[in-house]
């Protein structure tokens, strides 16, 4: 993996032995959600916004759909 290279641990790196997993290596894992969920945050609100300049409104059409739901 390209990003795991760039930033000094592999998944192979995890896989040993989580039984005797030291610090270091929790810190490690926390640093590495903590480095794809902010890509992933940063990507939704991109996209979001993204989807906003084309007029989709996906949560106009669910607030629609559940509303619709009562109209019958």
């Amino acid at each position: 993996m390209v990003f795991g290279d760039l930033m000094g641990f592999s998944d192979s790196d995890y896989a040993y032995n989580q039984t005797r997993a030291h610090s270091a290596d929790i810190f490690f894992l926390k640093m590495r959600a903590w480095f794809w969920g902010s890509c992933v945050g940063l990507s939704a609100f991109l996209i979001g916004n993204i989807m906003g300049v084309f007029d989709i409104n996906i949560m106009g059409w669910i607030i629609s759909a559940v509303s619709g739901l009562w109209g019958h």
